[in-house]
């Protein structure tokens, strides 16, 4: 039997649970283009690091021509909710994402996350008392989801009651980002531009209130703040609101399983933890890098014409940075598939680089600290009921779809 081409393989559900021995062949040809027409895929660490800093690519799904119009590659339908400024180029997206830090960070609400450490610890004590007596939890659906969804609402202002609503709703736009060769994409655009459609209806609902009512808010701060770059238009605020809802926990899940996971899968680096919660820190950088929740960006275009390891990818170019590969680079990281939170240098890719980097990054570095930290120390002897488990089809966005794990009981 002929063997797929190694992007289809990646993009294959049957080697979701484990992609890196791919990631490594792909490594073997670090500019590759299998088709003509096709992406050009980019998987070393130097060279994904300089083009995430590169103003001749593109983050705009707009500009990408028919040169880079592969069917990994489409672009999205045009929605009644346009893209958030996470795809949009300068100025746009410069503006956009200063406005949104005003309420979020630095310099203007410098301690907002630090101040919600004990506010997020509560949630997180809250979630693992709700096991009560039983010894099977699925870590997923009773603590990984509902722990940054909580977060992400009450920073927002978004009613938790609602969150059977548009969990539907993220799911499906996040769904939309899998480069699944297999999928039929017209049917794919129709069921995202639904589901867009529909979130948007439902936030414009959210910020009409808040314009007559103002709260203490993210989601207020953004329809009514006027800085110097002037007020948010509401269709600005709609998809902001989108995509930190939506971002605020799609990302989080994945990076609290996959470090349980990760963490049963070495349990010494458990017991470490369980008696040194201050080793969270290293764990959580170390993961990022080992078990990163975001695999690839793909649908980036290149607008000039961009030479990398003597290889000219043309004006017009799809492009994909496989952050996952990267992370795992024998040149620049030392025995790279080893899981190591003693590693001294771990200046990973797992939130991106550059202008695009994570703009949530210091809140899901907080999450994933208190959340790992707590399930060490408050769950006796956790096992896997199945390795690997089932995992979210999603390619792009990697973790388990469920994690289901025995225990002897919490520990006080």
């Amino acid at each position: 039997m002929t063997q797929a081409p190694l992007l289809r393989q990646i993009t294959d559900y049957a080697n979701r649970a484990d992609p890196y021995p791919l990631y490594a062949e792909l490594r073997r040809t670090p500019v590759l283009q299998e088709a003509d027409g096709g992406p050009y895929v980019i998987s070393r660490y130097w060279d994904i690091q300089s083009l995430l800093h590169d103003p001749r690519i593109s983050s705009d799904a707009s500009r990408l021509t028919a040169r880079g119009g592969d069917a990994l590659s489409q672009p999205e339908e045009e929605t009644a909710l346009p893209p958030s400024f996470l795809r949009l180029d300068p100025p746009e997206h410069d503006r956009l994402r200063r406005m949104t830090n005003r309420p979020f960070g630095p310099p203007h609400s410098p301690r907002l996350v630090a101040g919600m450490h004990d506010e997020l610890a509560g949630i997180v004590s809250d979630l693992v008392a709700g096991f009560g007596d039983a010894d099977r939890i699925d870590v997923v659906d009773q603590f990984a989801y509902p722990f940054p969804v909580t977060v992400i609402c009450r920073l927002l202002g978004v009613p938790r009651e609602d969150e059977a609503r548009f969990h539907s709703w993220a799911d499906t736009i996040a769904a939309g980002l899998d480069p699944a060769p297999e999928d039929d994409l017209a049917e794919r655009n129709r069921v995202t531009h639904e589901a867009r459609t529909q979130l948007g209806m439902y936030l414009a609902e959210l910020v009409e209130e808040r314009r007559r009512t103002p709260g203490d808010d993210m989601l207020s701060e953004l329809v009514t703040s006027h800085g110097p770059d002037g007020p948010m238009t509401t269709i600005e605020v709609l998809s902001t609101a989108a995509l930190l809802l939506i971002a605020g926990h799609e990302t989080t899940v994945n990076l609290i399983t996959n470090g349980m996971l990760t963490l049963l899968r070495h349990p010494e680096v458990l017991e470490r933890l369980r008696s040194d919660p201050r080793l969270a820190v290293n764990i959580v950088e170390e993961l990022l890098r080992y078990e990163p929740p975001v695999q690839l960006l793909p649908q980036r275009t290149c607008i000039a014409d961009i030479e990398v390891r003597g290889v000219t990818i043309p004006k017009g170019s799809s492009i994909w940075l496989v952050l996952a590969a990267g992370n795992r680079d024998p040149q620049r990281f030392e025995d790279p598939d080893r899981f190591d939170p003693d590693r001294k240098d771990i200046q990973h890719l797992g939130f991106g680089s550059g202008i695009h980097t994570c703009f949530g990054a210091p809140l899901a570095r907080l999450e994933a600290q208190l959340a790992l930290t707590a399930l060490a120390r408050r769950l006796d002897r956790p096992r896997l009921v199945e390795d690997p488990p089932p995992y979210r089809q999603n390619a792009v966005l990697r973790g388990p779809r469920h994690l289901p794990i025995t225990f002897d009981g919490l520990r006080p």
